[in-house]
């Protein structure tokens, strides 16, 4: 049985210059390229990233989707591909260390994508807020319901086999890429499971939970994208 070796990183960050030295010092040497995508930043996000042994690449127009899929392009440009792309965000609420839980189901042959779940793992107190939290539980009962896809969680914290991730066709743009990922994974036949992670308080102000506008706009675009799919 073939067993994945290579791995590469993908880490969306906007204005991350605080916590993304944090989040590369953090990830286990296993990985080859670590690959951050600078999300239109206005603070040092690329040249600290860069200084920390990052690859960095830019998507200048904003949006969570389109900086992953940014930092996907990359990583197809190079002459060798990896077998597992492993997602995370730069803000340091996930804890890179644990990568090597997500990655050993793959690499065991059990799984083609693994889930970081933080309803099933340790939650630092206010590390999710109320909205955060409830809007997991609605999407992924909506999920379990509407199209019998059995998750718990929407973490950004992932990992899938890279020819899987590159089938599966992503294009949303923002808010809806992970939630796509994990339907699309679901009606292709992929197998896939959740593992418990930890999850901590993030560095700096949340894009998304630390706005009005980003809790509903999110919201809004992850219930639509359950609605397309469906």
């Amino acid at each position: 049985m073939h067993h994945p070796r290579i791995v590469d990183v993908i880490i969306p960050a906007y204005n991350e210059e605080q916590s993304i030295p944090k989040v590369i010092a953090d990830i286990p040497s296993l990985v080859r390229h670590i690959v951050v995508a600078n999300n239109n930043s206005s603070d040092r996000t690329a040249e600290v990233a860069k200084a920390a042994g990052a690859e960095v690449v830019f998507e200048p127009q904003k949006g969570y989707g389109k900086a992953c899929l940014a930092a996907m392009d990359w990583i197809k440009s190079q002459s060798v591909q990896p077998d597992i792309v492993v997602f995370l965000d730069g803000d340091y609420s996930d804890y890179p260390v644990e990568m090597r839980l997500l990655l050993a189901p793959i690499q065991e042959g059990k799984a083609e994508m693994v889930i970081g779940s933080r309803a099933l793992g340790q939650r630092e107190s206010g590390s999710m807020t109320v909205p955060q939290v409830f809007g997991n539980w609605l999407a992924t009962t909506m999920m379990k319901y509407m199209q019998g896809a059995k998750f718990t969680d929407l973490g950004p914290f992932r990992a899938i086999v890279w020819r899987d991730l590159l089938r599966l066709n992503m294009v949303d743009q923002n808010y809806g890429w992970t939630i796509e990922m994990q339907l699309k994974a679901h009606k292709a036949g992929l197998r896939y499971l959740e593992v418990p992670v930890k999850y901590r308080k993030r560095i700096g102000v949340s894009k998304v939970s630390g706005t009005v506008k980003g809790v509903f706009g999110a919201g809004y675009k992850i219930i639509l994208t359950i609605f397309r799919y469906w």
